[in-house]
């Protein structure tokens, strides 16, 4: 009774799987003996407090940006120069970026993780928190050049942002119907809606969307920050789409073979 639910692990053989909270013993039980083996998972910490603390700062920091304070910008420069619509647009793209980001962990994550692992939200904030600084201090600066070929730039930019965001979004609620509905034992597949049919091409189409999203935010804003960020992050997400694939692999080998990782003939 010393430990409280979350802390506690549960098994039906030494060193084997967890069993999850939504498992029952009777589910289990081949005999009327069963065997469980309790380990303490040590401290936990929920798994949602740790992502809003990692994602929400990056959408407060970027807007402490977009509102120019005078301990940041010089205020006389800020009034005396003229915002060009892309600055306006960039803030729009990036809390909606951040907004959809958020509300997909929140409905992906675990109820806890380890509490040895608040080294991880460190990191994670030091990245995210850091380059979003970078970022939206230069978009947002009173002397932002705006990108060379003009509004068709950062138009035809905008609609391929979009484009990504809307595909991202609509893979991820197609993963999630997959995991509610229980239905793990095939590969999930394209259906009606045409940003689902990247499934026939690579097996992590939502690290293809993400990567898309991320590159055209690049070229709207023509800013060098964000093009080390977009380049840091798609070799990150690369890494994560290999790994996924491996999994993949083993799992749905004949509907996966043919697929990339997440960029057809590239990953």
């Amino acid at each position: 009774p010393q430990w409280y639910p979350s802390r506690v692990g549960l098994q039906l053989e030494r060193n084997g799987p967890f069993l999850k909270d939504s498992v029952s013993i009777q589910s289990l039980a081949v005999s009327s003996i069963v065997t469980l083996y309790f380990t303490d998972l040590g401290q936990q910490v929920g798994w949602t407090t740790f992502f809003l603390t990692e994602y929400t700062g990056p959408l407060l920091i970027y807007l402490l940006f977009y509102i120019r304070l005078s301990t940041i910008y010089d205020q006389v420069e800020s009034r005396k120069n003229f915002r060009h619509p892309v600055v306006h647009l960039s803030v729009v793209t990036r809390v909606l970026h951040l907004a959809e980001f958020i509300l997909i962990k929140l409905h992906f994550v675990l109820p806890y993780c380890p509490f040895k692992k608040i080294i991880c939200l460190f990191q994670g904030c030091a990245f995210y928190w850091g380059f979003t600084s970078w970022i939206a201090y230069y978009i947002n600066h009173p002397r932002y050049t705006p990108p060379s070929f003009g509004h068709k730039q950062v138009s035809y930019a905008a609609l391929a942002f979009l484009i990504c965001e809307a595909g991202n979004h609509f893979i991820n609620v197609a993963l999630a119907h997959q995991t509610n509905s229980g239905n793990r034992t095939c590969f999930p597949s394209p259906t009606y809606n045409p940003f689902t049919w990247l499934f026939l091409l690579v097996s992590c189409p939502n690290y293809t969307y993400e990567a898309g999203s991320w590159i055209s935010f690049t070229v709207m804003t023509q800013t060098l920050p964000v093009g080390i960020f977009a380049f840091l992050m798609v070799i990150q997400m690369s890494l994560w789409a290999q790994k996924k694939h491996k999994l993949y692999l083993k799992r749905f080998y004949p509907e996966v073979r043919r697929k990339a990782a997440m960029i057809p003939i590239i990953f």
